[in-house]
């Protein structure tokens, strides 16, 4: 299952997943934002079931009860993706609104929340599954210009290394992602194009390839922390 399964990394998802054999469930705010994806896993896995549902990862009882329904038509979710990011506006710490911060908050942390409790139990049960949270540098430095995103990955992280902490040992696999890096997306490639052409933006088709080897790790030896970035990124952190 992938929450958050638009356009950029969510489609690179699911198409990588797909490709190594599983079915899979799409979450994504509206229909249209999952109709790339559903093509990209065509292409490359004709034969994988693709099943969809809109739900708003703002509103914790809405995604809970999609998962829910998926569950009951599909059968138990082995793997959870949660790929929602904040987009959130420049602005000092002092100029964040109540309004801004907790909607921040609701779509990195209790929304991730969420989607743990709709799977969690069932995987805790069967002894296995894996969760992946996908994140940015953001979780682990303050920022004086995007305060609102920077809390709210922090929040995230919290969430992901509490959940390893007290669940890895009923044989669930939690990971929190940091891509240390823009994604190779139209949007970037607009913003950046010189780092487009020196390698600095990365490949969602690589990192989606990244989860996946997140995913094959033997018990013995899980990540819970994992970094990602292309060669030519300077390490901004």
């Amino acid at each position: 299952m992938i929450v958050g399964a638009g356009e950029g990394l969510g489609r690179s998802l699911a198409a990588t997943f797909a490709r190594n054999g599983c079915d899979l469930a799409l979450i994504s705010r509206s229909e249209a934002g999952m109709d790339a994806t559903r093509r990209a896993v065509r292409a490359v896995a004709p034969g994988a079931c693709v099943i969809a549902a809109v739900a708003d990862a703002e509103r914790p009882d809405e995604l809970e009860a999609a998962i829910a329904r998926i569950e009951a038509m599909r059968g138990s979710i082995d793997i959870l993706i949660y790929n929602v990011r904040a987009m959130t506006p420049l602005c000092a710490p002092l100029e964040m609104s109540y309004k801004q911060l907790e909607r921040s908050l609701r779509l990195e942390a209790v929304g991730a929340l969420a989607a743990a409790k709709a799977v969690l139990p069932g995987m805790i049960v069967r002894g296995r599954g894996t969760l992946i949270f996908s994140s940015a540098t953001a979780a682990f430095r303050g920022s004086a210009t995007h305060p609102l995103y920077s809390i709210g990955k922090f929040a995230l992280r919290g969430l992901a290394q509490s959940l390893a902490r007290a669940y890895a040992s009923r044989g669930v696999h939690v990971a929190h992602v940091r891509i240390d890096c823009a994604l190779d997306v139209p949007m970037m490639r607009a913003l950046a194009l010189g780092d487009a052409k020196s390698g600095r933006l990365a490949s969602p088709d690589s990192i989606a390839e990244a989860y996946w080897s997140i995913h094959c790790q033997p018990a013995a030896a899980w990540s819970n922390e994992v970094e990602l970035r292309p060669s030519a990124e300077p390490w901004t952190f």
